[in-house]
C-alpha cells in the first residue's frame, strides 16, 4: 500500500470516527431551520385546526408553544376565568421544537390575525439535542418572525419551564434519567438567561416564573407536574397567577 494512500485512508477513518463528522452525517436540522414534523398526520391536522381558528374570529390573546401550552385544555375553568374576556386562542402543538413552530409560522399561522399580545414559550423539546445558544437563537428568530408578521402586537416571552427526572413508560427513574434531567436543566437555565436580554421594557417582555413550580427542596412536586414536565391543573393555576400582573399590564 502506498504511503499517500495510507495517509488518506487513516484521515478518512479518523474523520468518520470524530463526533463532528458523526453529527454532520446525521443531517440533524439546525434549531432555526423550518421543519415539518413527520408523524402519523396529527401535526398537520393540528396545524390545519389552528389555521381554521385564525379565520373563525378575532384573537386578542394568543398562546404559542408546544405541549405545555397546548395542554391548557386540561384546566378550562382557569383558562376561561383568566383569559376568556380577551378572545384567546391556543396555538400550542405537543412535541413541537423550535423547528416546527418556525415551519408553522412560515405556513400561515400568524397570517390574517391581530392579537394584542402573544404569550410565547418554546424550547424544552430541543433541550437534549441542541446547545443553549442555538435554542436561544431559534427562539429569538421566532420572536423576530412574530414581530414581522404582527408589528403592532406585544410579545411576552416566558422562560422555558423547569422539568425533572422522568420515565415516559412509567418505570422507576434511573440514574441516567436523573443525569439527563440535570443536563436539560443546565441548558434550559442558559437559554432563559439569554432570552431575558430580549426584554425592552415596552413591547417585548420576558418573565421567568420557574420558582413557583419548585418545592422547598428545589424539586418539582408531583401535584404540580405529575410527569415532571407538563403542569397539572394546580400547575396551570400557578402559571396563571404568576403571569397575571404582567399580562394585565401588557393588555392595557
Amino acid at each position: 500500500m502506498k504511503p499517500a494512500f495510507c495517509n488518506s485512508l487513516l484521515l478518512a477513518l479518523a474523520l468518520a470516527a470524530s463526533p463532528f463528522h458523526a453529527q454532520a452525517a446525521s443531517d440533524k436540522p439546525g434549531a432555526s431551520q423550518a421543519v415539518e414534523k413527520k408523524d402519523d398526520g396529527v401535526f398537520l391536522k393540528k396545524h390545519e385546526a389552528i389555521l381554521a381558528r385564525a379565520k373563525s374570529g378575532p384573537i386578542g390573546l394568543l398562546f404559542l408553544g408546544d405541549s405545555i401550552t397546548e395542554r391548557w385544555h386540561i384546566a378550562p375553568h382557569i383558562w376561561e376565568t383568566y383569559y376568556g374576556k380577551y378572545q384567546p386562542a391556543n396555538f400550542g402543538i405537543g412535541g413541537d421544537r423550535t423547528n416546527h413552530v418556525i415551519w408553522r409560522i412560515e405556513h400561515g399561522e400568524l397570517d390574517g390575525i391581530a392579537p394584542k399580545l402573544v404569550v410565547f414559550m418554546l424550547g424544552t423539546n430541543n433541550s437534549l439535542d441542541y446547545p443553549p445558544e442555538e435554542i436561544a437563537a431559534a427562539d429569538r428568530k421566532i420572536v423576530g418572525m412574530i414581530r414581522a408578521k404582527l408589528p403592532d402586537t406585544k410579545i411576552l416571552v416566558l422562560g422555558i419551564f423547569p422539568r425533572g427526572p422522568r420515565d415516559r413508560t412509567g418505570k422507576p427513574v434511573t440514574e441516567a434519567g436523573v443525569e439527563e434531567a440535570a443536563r436539560r436543566m443546565r441548558t434550559i437555565d442558559a437559554v432563559n438567561r439569554d432570552l431575558a436580554l430580549l426584554d425592552n421594557g415596552r413591547d417585548i417582555r420576558f418573565l421567568n416564573i420557574n420558582a413557583v413550580f419548585l418545592g422547598q427542596d428545589g424539586k418539582i412536586p408531583n401535584t404540580i407536574m405529575p410527569d415532571q414536565l407538563h403542569p397539572g391543573p394546580a400547575g396551570y393555576q400557578l402559571w396563571a397567577d404568576a403571569m397575571q400582573p404582567l399580562l394585565q399590564e401588557m393588555l392595557k
